[in-house]
């Protein structure tokens, strides 16, 4: 690996990345897989990719990512954000085209909290006349 690593966090959900960036040859490894294996959909794959092919960066970077919480698709939009800020950091040049794609923004939905006297975060237990 190269000397100059570069960190950012990427955030979606419940779901945290951690990625690492070092010049290389394009290998990504996610907690320790390679990222066909770690993410067997495509749609979550493809995800991960988009902020590589908007900056043209593919083979060019490796990536060591660590990602915990959340489900695949929170994890992959995750990683795609940590990816987005993590090539940001590295050149500050790349910001235009990954915030005109969406790719800097992150994702603040999260999962509402359920409410005591409730069912859940909004649903009410059903009124009763009689």
């Amino acid at each position: 690996m190269s000397a100059t690593r570069f960190y950012a966090t990427g955030k979606r959900k419940s779901a945290i990345a951690k990625v690492w960036l070092s010049e290389g040859s394009g290998e990504i490894k996610v907690n320790g897989c390679a990222v066909e294996d770690y993410f067997t959909v495509d749609t979550a794959r493809e995800m991960i990719f988009q902020p590589l092919s908007v900056t043209e960066c593919e083979n060019k970077f490796d990536f060591m990512i660590k990602v915990t919480g959340g489900g695949v698709s929170g994890q992959a939009g995750a990683v795609r954000h940590g990816i987005s800020k993590v090539l940001q950091e590295y050149n500050a040049e790349l910001r235009g085209a990954l915030k005109k794609a969406g790719f800097i923004t992150r994702d603040a939905r999260i999962k509402e909290r359920k409410k005591y006297g409730q069912r859940g975060a909004r649903a009410r237990y059903q009124f009763s006349k009689r």
